[in-house]
């Protein structure tokens, strides 16, 4: 394809000089695996030297802020834990707000479970009244019958985030989609509510969190239907970085198309 139809590296309409806020997606933005991607501790630098703010907004509630920022500091970045956006802190809040409480019943790693009641959401596996599926990577056959126990049931049915699969460093593992195919196979129902990106519940959380208006978030990422569908569809500009997931082929046709097009987050800076 042309490079130039898409003005790769080019901000023409000035749309970065607008942004207070950088949401940034993780693995394939800036790092992969423990490697960070060329250029992109520079422009994180960037973005505070220009007087701008960024936070890292992921999908993956199999981690809580504390592993980020540990994993972060390993890399040589020392970031706060307010820094941290992920979709299980978005599904508590969500919980707090629609279903204030209420016990739930929650299909996750231990870490979102001390997440979840150190937040003061009451975690039943007995006779919950909501059901809150998150990537768990402790799966076994007793929690997956559970879920499909209390799904079947009829209760309120949140899901953190809509991922089919996570990337690693050596290929993808399955992830929350693949458990709710599973969980509809077994129980015939989808998700009532998916909180992560590019739905946007996520995005009024972080809105809430950094307190700068959406029209001045600029979200950036290496995927089409999460990171830069989450921007287009909910008012944020949305920036795709060529670095992870996305090829420039896929924006042919793509439900959501991005504001701007850079090979690599370090290609931002100049325009920061």
């Amino acid at each position: 394809m042309d490079r130039n139809i898409y003005g790769i590296n080019q901000d023409n309409e000035h749309i970065i000089e607008n942004v207070k806020c950088f949401a940034l997606d993780m693995d394939g933005t800036v790092y992969l695996g423990e490697k960070w991607i060329d250029g992109a501790v520079d422009f994180l630098n960037s973005i505070e030297r220009s007087g701008r703010t960024y936070v890292f907004l992921t999908n993956n509630s199999s981690k809580n802020p504390a592993v980020y920022v540990e994993k972060l500091h390993r890399m040589g970045l020392d970031v706060e834990e307010d820094r941290i956006i992920t979709s299980g802190q978005a599904a508590i809040d969500y919980l707090k707000e629609n279903f204030p409480g209420k016990r739930v019943f929650l299909l996750g790693n231990g870490m979102l479970e001390e997440q979840f009641e150190r937040a003061g959401i009451v975690l039943d596996d007995k006779s919950p009244e909501v059901v809150v599926t998150a990537f768990d990577t402790s799966l076994n056959y007793d929690k997956m019958r559970k879920v499909c126990d209390f799904v079947r049931d009829g209760l309120p049915y949140i899901a953190t985030h809509p991922d089919y699969n996570c990337p690693t460093e050596t290929g993808f593992i399955p992830d929350i989609g693949a458990i709710h195919a599973f969980i509809h196979a077994s129980a015939f129902r989808y998700p009532d509510c998916i909180i992560g990106k590019p739905n946007s519940y996520i995005v009024d959380y972080l809105i809430k969190r950094v307190k700068v208006p959406r029209e001045e978030i600029a979200m950036v990422g290496d995927r089409l239907y999460t990171d830069i569908a989450a921007g287009v569809n909910n008012g944020l500009k949305s920036i795709l970085v060529l670095s992870g997931e996305a090829g420039l082929d896929d924006i042919v046709g793509a439900a959501a198309a991005p504001h701007l097009v850079f090979d690599s987050v370090k290609e931002i800076i100049p325009y920061l």
